[in-house]
């Protein structure tokens, strides 16, 4: 499989921030309470996604190691700084919706994770796509997240009323709080039930592996990457 349609699969299916890893909770059981929260709250943390991995993947070999983390970090809320007046300026009603929520993608595992697990040890051009790859992948679970809770909790699709009141009443439980760890947990349940029938027809879903994971062994980048683990502490970990 080509590298960067790895980094890509490895981002949507095999390592799914939302529903594999269960990375970025908060923002995903927060605004998920619409399918277009979930859309605007994923791609707004995609861009930063791409766009940081680029940047600290390009400058890998200039930051110090020892303020490597402050500069992750500078770089992140500069890159979140103008998303957030972007969307101010282009979707006002979408920044508002959203909230706090926008600005805290600065401290979001996903993106500190990414950069110093992987944009910090790689070349430009695969860091982008393993960026790209987890932030479609963190997009896929949110918005997925939001078109069940709207549907049930509001009958509605991306604002759209495609359940009609007059025989649909809405379970106001799947707008609130409650209603994000009800469907988080059902679409993680299916994963998984899905992932077991493809084990038993002899098709399993790769496991999660790389970086993020700890493991180097099943890394399609173990070959190329400068932050490989020795095998020691690796055989140390499974023990």
């Amino acid at each position: 499989m080509n590298k960067n349609v790895e980094r890509l699969y490895n981002g949507i299916i095999k390592e799914n921030p939302t529903f594999v890893l269960m990375l970025g909770m908060c923002p995903t059981l927060a605004v998920t309470s619409s399918a277009i929260n979930g859309l605007g709250m994923g791609l707004s943390t995609t861009v930063v996604l791409v766009l940081s991995n680029l940047l600290i993947s390009a400058f890998r070999k200039v930051i110090p190691n020892g303020v490597r983390m402050p500069a992750y970090i500078v770089i992140v809320a500069s890159l979140v700084t103008v998303v957030q007046f972007m969307m101010q300026a282009y979707t006002p009603s979408l920044s508002d919706s959203l909230g706090v929520y926008i600005p805290l993608i600065v401290v979001n595992c996903i993106i500190l994770g990414r950069a110093e697990s992987y944009a910090s040890k790689n070349p430009v051009v695969p860091s982008i796509f393993d960026g790209l790859g987890m932030g479609l992948g963190f997009t896929l679970g949110l918005t997925l997240i939001g078109l069940f809770r709207e549907l049930l909790g509001a009958g509605q699709i991306f604002g759209a009323q495609v359940l009609s009141l007059s025989w649909f009443t809405p379970i106001t439980i799947f707008v609130m709080a409650p209603g994000a760890f009800l469907v988080l947990a059902c679409l993680v349940a299916v994963m998984n039930i899905v992932r077991a029938k493809m084990e038993a027809k002899g098709k399993p879903l790769a496991k999660p592996s790389g970086c993020i994971t700890g493991d180097c062994a099943g890394c399609g980048m173990s070959a190329t990457c400068t932050g490989k683990k020795p095998e020691s502490a690796a055989a140390e970990k499974t023990e």
